[in-house]
């Protein structure tokens, strides 16, 4: 049998990959050492010109129902990986067939659940995670995907300015219905989800990777709690009085913060005009996204984006001026501080972060100067100390190199080159996305 691919465009390099051995007999020579989740499939990572790849067997008639789904979910905008080939026809040396393999590019910048932290979960970092999942879910269920198998361990994690932003790594149990899911779909996803994360949180609980403020349950229901608030802010209806319909820009807006823009709403009301009812038809997730794109180009997570836009019209206040309008500011704001920041970082630390991500840091490290100075600090020197202190001890993000997730632990060093045994409170909280969201905005006269 001839060896098969199917894909829309093949890298070259993907034909001279080993598919004659088992992938589990792959030589080291091709593979690459990326941590990874828990799965039920044998997954490697290979180096192609192109970047990682992941590469999974499993049947031909698996490969090719999740290669299309995924092609689905990426032209509905659903945050998930990358559909790369499927590659059929395999045999080895002896004529002996082997199973089919899923070829996806690796999600760059992004981590499983279990490579989020250095030595144990803490409980913030745990709640920032079933928060990503629970807004990933509710917009997979928006668009009618019913999961199947909704884990910590499916899902791969990208930094989103403070938070997480999920994205769908397995759509193998995946069904999309063109109708909507139906309440016991819905439901049957998030008791999965439950007992999956549940089980997840008690298997790092008994490695002793938990901190002891965590409760695996309680993770879990936060995931329901989480969904279940997000699912009826974008879905309810809401009735009020016809004397009270600022109440229906007030319901957009609240989406819009939310991260949701509404392409339609059913607005109706009853016999006397007396009461006015409203419903979403079509939220789509992405508000600030869109806007972020439309002013610079920057195609960056939604939380990023609301980080940015905040920048943004904090600059635009300072420098008002009559006959410029928004999108002549933002190129400003563009050109004059995001750039400069993102410029100043040395070529051999740009793989620690994203470039949003790293301006999103760059304000808190500024906030926490200030605040233990009691005074506004330049950001030339914020960046000299945010380079030094925090970025250059960070583990690279774009493609982590090294030992599997089960033993990934990398001791902070000082300037000396010694491991930092009790980091300062901006080293621990920049090493694993955390913080409080107070920092200032960057002043732009320190930029000229």
């Amino acid at each position: 049998m001839a060896l098969s691919i199917s894909a829309r465009t093949v890298d070259p390099g993907l034909l001279a990959l080993p598919w004659a051995l088992p992938l589990e007999h792959w030589p080291s020579s091709v593979i690459v050492s990326l941590p990874k989740g828990l799965s039920r499939h044998l997954v490697r990572f290979a180096m192609l010109s192109g970047g990682v790849i992941a590469v999974k067997e499993t049947t031909e008639q698996m490969a090719r129902r999740e290669y299309d789904m995924l092609g689905n979910l990426a032209r509905l905008a659903v945050p998930c990986v990358e559909r790369g080939a499927v590659i059929a026809g395999r045999v080895d040396a002896e004529g002996r067939a082997l199973p089919a393999a899923l070829v996806t590019a690796h999600l760059k910048f992004s981590l499983p659940y279990r490579a989020l932290f250095q030595q144990v979960l803490r409980p913030d970092t745990a709640t920032r995670l079933v928060d990503a999942l629970a807004v990933l879910l509710v917009r997979l269920h928006n668009v009618g995907f019913f999961w199947g198998d909704v884990s910590l361990s499916n899902t791969l994690f990208r930094r989103d300015a403070g938070a997480f932003a999920a994205y769908l790594v397995d759509a193998e149990t995946g069904e999309l219905h063109e109708g909507g899911l139906t309440p016991g779909q819905r439901s049957h996803d998030l008791e999965v989800a439950r007992t999956n994360i549940a089980g997840e949180i008690m298997d790092l609980e008994a490695s002793g990777r938990l901190d002891d403020g965590i409760d695996a349950i309680e993770i879990a229901d936060r995931l329901v709690a989480a969904y279940s608030s997000l699912w009826s802010a974008l879905t309810e209806e809401e009735s009020f009085s016809s004397a009270e319909a600022w109440r229906i820009n007030e319901r957009v807006q609240r989406l819009n913060d939310l991260g949701f823009d509404i392409g339609e709403m059913a607005i109706a009301t009853d016999g006397t005009g007396s009461h006015v009812s409203i419903q979403p038809k079509v939220v789509d997730a992405g508000h600030h996204q869109r806007r972020l794109i439309r002013l610079t180009g920057l195609d960056v997570e939604e939380n990023q984006a609301r980080r940015l836009l905040n920048d943004l019209d904090s600059y635009r206040a300072m420098v008002s001026r009559p006959g410029l309008d928004e999108e002549m500011i933002a190129h400003e704001w563009l050109t004059r501080v995001f750039e400069p920041v993102v410029k100043a970082i040395p070529a051999e630390l740009r793989a620690k972060l994203e470039p949003a991500e790293v301006f999103h840091h760059v304000l808190e490290h500024r906030w926490y100067m200030s605040q233990q100075r009691e005074s506004a600090v330049p950001i030339s020197e914020v960046l000299t100390s945010y380079i030094n202190d925090v970025l250059r001890h960070r583990r690279d993000e774009a493609t982590i190199m090294g030992p599997l997730t089960e033993t990934l632990a990398i001791p902070q060093l000082g300037p000396d080159g010694q491991p930092i045994t009790q980091p300062t409170r901006v080293a621990n909280e920049a090493a694993d996305g955390s913080g409080d969201g107070h920092a200032e905005t960057v002043d732009w006269r320190d930029l000229v």
